[in-house]
């Protein structure tokens, strides 16, 4: 007998809790259905289901069994779903929910090129810079940034993020040679709101010593852009992500501080409600942004 339909008569006996409609989920008769299951225990020698006139219980071989089938038949599926996927046309709208600096400035595009390669996908992105319930919204993938919440989603790592410390050539004029930590105890900062957990910035040297910078904050934002924007123009010093810090950095137009120090490095992720029977429009998109980021994202790079 055919193994594969062996294990699903199994598992499906086990779900059902009955013979009967395990051979009805396969279009079998209960006698069929009996016989999968009595050819599946001979071909391992070993009782998987104690079976009674009333009642159907796996013993404890065939509990262990069932677990393990259960997840290669989750697997088996997924696998025909996704070569079934590469010849279908991917169709219909795909919600995404984003950080809004991260949305604006890494997203915009590569959402573009995706539509444009898929012409029968609508995106709707919803950017917001707090946490948005997946389920009560209707969101297929979110993308979080930072250590992950426990929670019943799946989250898949799509690429690096480190934080830095930062500041304008001409606010660091007042410096010479180059800030220290004790200078920029006392400067003024330019800080996000939106943090988890608030006050001081801290940083760690290779020797494990502590530094907190903890000066005064001269501005307070709950929009990055805005931060970026008082950085560029010298107000003060500014924390924060790669992606929003990177290319200014690069450029020039912004200094890294006290590069010597370790800072915390968040990853990027793709959040989405469940990984069985994941919808291709779903897959693709998380594959396509992960494909993007593999050698290391541009806002990385400095």
């Amino acid at each position: 007998m055919d193994r594969i339909t062996e294990i699903e008569v199994f598992v499906a006996a086990i779900d059902e809790g009955s013979l009967v409609a395990a051979g009805k989920r396969f279009g079998l008769s209960a006698s069929m259905a009996g016989k999968y299951l009595s050819s599946l225990e001979a071909s391992l020698n070993v009782r998987l289901i104690q079976r009674s006139t009333r009642k159907l219980n796996a013993t404890d071989a065939g509990r262990a069994y069932y677990e393990r089938c259960k997840r290669i038949l989750d697997e088996f599926e997924e696998a025909n779903s996704e070569a079934s996927d590469k010849s279908t046309a991917l169709r219909g709208l795909l919600r995404v929910t984003a950080p809004v600096s991260f949305g604006m400035l890494h997203l915009s595009d590569l959402t573009a090129r995706f539509m444009a390669e898929h012409p029968q996908i609508a995106i709707e992105i919803m950017l917001d810079d707090r946490y948005v319930d997946l389920h009560a919204r209707g969101i297929d993938i979110a993308i979080r940034i930072g250590r992950l919440a426990d929670s019943e989603l799946v989250a898949k790592r799509l690429a690096p993020c480190r934080m830095v410390l930062c500041a304008a050539p001409s606010f660091l004029e007042q410096y010479e040679p180059a800030p220290t930590p004790d200078d920029l105890k006392r400067a003024p900062r330019l800080d996000f709101s939106e943090v988890v957990t608030s006050g001081g910035w801290n940083f760690t040297d290779s020797e494990q010593r502590q530094y907190l910078i903890d000066g005064p904050t001269r501005m307070l934002s709950n929009n990055m852009h805005m931060l970026l924007a008082a950085a560029l123009a010298g107000a003060g010093i500014a924390y924060g992500p790669t992606f929003v810090f990177g290319q200014h950095l690069a450029s020039g137009k912004l200094v890294r501080l006290l590069p010597d120090l370790e800072t915390i490095e968040l990853s990027v992720h793709a959040v989405f409600p469940s990984a069985r029977y994941l919808p291709s429009k779903v897959r693709q998109f998380i594959d396509y942004l992960s494909a993007e980021w593999a050698d290391g994202p541009s806002w990385d790079q400095n």
